[in-house]
């Protein structure tokens, strides 16, 4: 499976092997790996999309594991992708999710990659949304991605999902600061989980009071209480997610997150090209220009000009 018409089979076949290649092809930019999204992006469109986003610690792997788990009881294939931090020693995301995950991965009806930037230009959205496009033509049903919610990257993740979780705990204290930080606007359900610790109903009632201070909106995103390690709550908050993607499927939602979506990938590709072609004209003349900056002879505008203008 060296080019993209020998892997394109497999991979509409739902092979593990497969799918973990053209991952890796589209991750690291391999030659072949344009080709092949040409030839599975009009298969496009099958698969539920589910985002898991909140503060470290907040239990995401394991809520993960129970979706999936739940998912598998009704015959689903389900794909998931960690968004871990990135080792600044391997340049590789640190597999921790998977440890966490380790009941459902030797499930042949359940795929996990993890997914880091890897210092690549483009970085974890990019790599993420390729990855959730390669899922889907594969055949997987539902795809969970689980994101810390912090940084531009993770909200560019869960604003390509179909519904966006986003969890919270009772007393850790910062996460409604989280909410305020920007993931308000992304969060189609707040999952609020270790629901058995006190100050559940002082969370709920913080929500309320953000949401009260938010412009209205058309769906209103409800609060669900989870105990994820005892899997409380679980079949009640798919009950909810599916309930979301029928109003989704009912209000035209499906075809404008469909379009904003191509939007920001379209931008953010426009951007990855431009500047590598901007670098590759400019050649050896960057790193003099980043000398000049440093040495405060030449400010940034005027040396990034200098490279637009040739």
């Amino acid at each position: 499976m060296d080019t993209a018409d020998e892997l394109l089979g497999p991979l509409l076949d739902g092979h593990a092997r497969a799918l973990a290649r053209a991952i890796s092809w589209m991750e690291n930019g391999h030659p072949e790996a344009r080709k092949l999204m040409a030839q599975f992006w009009p298969r496009l469109g099958r698969a539920a999309v589910i985002g898991l986003t909140g503060a470290p610690g907040a239990g995401k792997s394991t809520l993960t594991d129970q979706l999936a788990r739940l998912l598998r009881s009704e015959g689903q294939r389900v794909g998931i992708l960690a968004v871990d931090p990135t080792s600044p020693f391997s340049g590789g995301a640190i597999l921790g999710d998977r440890i966490r995950m380790g009941r459902i991965a030797p499930d042949p009806g359940i795929f996990i990659r993890s997914m880091a930037t890897r210092g690549a230009l483009g970085g974890l959205a990019r790599a993420t949304q390729d990855a959730i496009d390669l899922l889907d033509a594969a055949g997987f049903d539902t795809i969970i991605v689980e994101t810390v919610g912090v940084g531009q990257d993770e909200v560019d993740v869960v604003s390509c999902v179909h519904t966006c979780c986003v969890l919270l705990v009772p007393g850790l204290g910062d996460d409604i600061q989280a909410i305020k930080a920007g993931i308000m606007e992304v969060a189609d359900i707040f999952v609020i989980n270790k629901a058995d610790r006190d100050g559940v109903e002082q969370v709920e009632q913080e929500l309320e009071a953000m949401k009260s201070l938010s412009p209205p909106k058309a769906w209103d995103p409800p609060a669900c209480r989870v105990m994820a390690f005892q899997g409380t709550g679980v079949r009640e908050l798919l009950a909810a997610i599916r309930e979301h993607g029928a109003w989704l499927r009912g209000s035209g939602g499906l075809e404008r997150k469909a379009r904003d979506r191509a939007r920001l990938r379209f931008d953010s590709l426009l951007a990855e090209a431009s500047v590598r072609r901007a670098k590759a004209r400019a050649g050896d003349r960057i790193e003099a220009l980043i000398d000049a900056i440093a040495k405060r002879e030449l400010d940034p505008y005027a040396a990034v000009e200098q490279v637009l203008t040739g």
